[in-house]
């Protein structure tokens, strides 16, 4: 069990330290209570707004002498209680530290504070026509991307945030500043420090400034949509355009209860069948090729209507669409928040896990919308629910447990890019049994002896 000491000394010590920076102003906490999750807030007892590394550092050394948790805080739109203050303490606020520090266009690399948001730094880098792909639909910081293990729409081409952070400058427990590694492409150097603390959800370290590698925007876009009948058809089609190599940037599933919420949302007329939408990054002769080819493929597995688009208003619309599908789904409950799934499993069973999965659905009584990152096996259920209805919150949180078994049962995992946080601590020890959490909460407790770092997320209690 965590237990912690009275913070009012830390909270003192830091308002001496960093003046202003501090505040314990209720609704300021109120606001760093809670993430987009359907987990219970807690308000910290104080929230810092950081505005360099050295701030980062001062909190730290501070909090670590009076055992008081730091939670890290960007934009508050993790989805497993990532940011949740479950044991009070400081909320470290980074969101101003949102500097682009370099840009290295010969690299093809950028070095960016942690508070930068995702589109914030694509517009700088559209000066430069240069982009950074990674895209989980929030507009999310970089920051807390890299400390989710973030990834999302574009990962089947580019990669994810584990993919594509090069190197970390991080604030340890103690106060200590380090780098974990230098801007080549490749090394062998030792331990492969940046990956530790990508996906650490803040549990190790503070990230302060991230270099992450970037790409040339595309001379041509080019989307497109398919319908189908039903999901085996519309994934099972994936599966072989995966295994042909054929060019796709992104290839996501929307099945029809989802194309039915974001049409009533987003004033879109599309069919309300199971949806493919499909995007193509290269010139206009080689997006014509994949385009033919990805065409040819789809048709073979009945699917239908094919349309396609290089207007970039039209791509724009229908890409906010697919992002603007829990918003959708959250708009047909009154008083509803969004509890949205997250599992991923090999591509060969995604057909299986999601058609298992609606079934589940139909005999629960359950109404889930289910999209999807199909070109990677990862999908989600978009559930919207008033959080006050404690029956139907015991029911989708018996079939989320259902749902995590069967992906597990599939040789798949409990979450593909949310993360663990509060809500799937569970099922990491049955993802990776106890012995491998163990090796995990070894390391935690190497670097964080005290246990001041997001305690209560990713590791269970049991083990220490």
């Amino acid at each position: 069990m965590t237990t912690f000491v009275d913070h009012a000394s830390a909270i003192d010590e830091l308002k001496a330290a960093l003046g202003e920076k501090v505040s314990v102003n209720e609704t300021i906490r109120e606001h760093h209570s809670k993430d987009e999750s359907f987990h219970t807030p807690r308000l910290p007892d104080a929230v810092v707004f950081a505005t360099c590394t050295e701030d980062v550092a001062t909190v730290l050394k501070i909090c670590n002498k009076h055992r008081t948790p730091v939670v890290t805080w960007g934009a508050g739109t993790s989805l497993e209680g990532n940011s949740n203050p479950i044991h009070g303490g400081v909320s470290l606020d980074l969101s101003q530290m949102d500097k682009v520090l370099r840009i290295g266009h010969a690299d093809l690399d950028c070095t960016v504070q942690p508070g930068v948001r995702r589109k914030q730094l694509n517009e700088v880098l559209s000066t430069h026509g240069l982009f950074f792909p990674v895209d989980p639909g929030a507009d999310a910081t970089l920051g807390g991307m890299a400390a989710t293990g973030a990834s999302g729409t574009t990962t089947v081409k580019y990669g994810a945030m584990k993919q594509l952070v090069m190197s970390l400058t991080v604030v340890t427990p103690s106060g200590d500043v380090i780098v974990t590694s230098r801007r080549a492409r490749k090394t062998s150097a030792g331990y492969d420090l940046t990956h530790l603390f990508v996906g650490s959800e803040g549990t190790l370290g503070v990230i302060t400034e991230l270099t992450l590698r970037i790409f040339g925007i595309p001379e041509a876009i080019a989307a497109a949509t398919m319908q189908f009948a039903t999901v085996r058809q519309a994934v099972d089609g994936v599966i072989e355009v995966i295994q042909l190599g054929i060019g796709v940037a992104r290839i996501e599933l929307l099945d029809s209860d989802a194309v039915m919420a974001v049409n009533k949302y987003s004033q879109t007329n599309l069919p309300e069948k199971v949806l493919l939408l499909l995007e193509f990054h290269g010139s206009a002769e080689s997006n014509a090729i994949d385009i033919a080819a990805i065409r040819e493929v789809l048709e073979r597995y009945s699917g239908t209507d094919f349309t396609q688009t290089t207007d970039e208003s039209e791509r724009r619309k229908l890409w906010q669409a697919r992002h603007d599908t829990a918003l959708a789904c959250r708009s047909l409950v009154k008083n509803a928040r969004n509890f949205a799934t997250d599992v991923c499993v090999p591509i060969s069973r995604l057909s299986d896990c999601i058609e298992a999965t609606q079934k589940d659905l139909a005999e629960s009584q359950l109404f889930g919308p289910i999209i999807g990152h199909v070109g990677d096996g990862n999908f989600h259920v978009v559930f919207s629910v008033d959080p006050d209805d404690h029956s139907m919150v015991e029911r989708m949180e018996e079939f989320h447990t259902r749902l995590v078994g069967r992906a597990l049962s599939m040789e798949g995992t409990c979450t593909g890019e949310h993360g663990i946080g509060v809500g799937k601590i569970d099922y990491l020890v049955d993802e990776l049994g106890n012995e491998a959490v163990g090796v995990m909460a070894t390391i935690k407790k190497a670097l964080d002896p005290n246990r001041i770092m997001n305690p209560g997320k990713i590791i269970a209690d049991t083990f220490f």
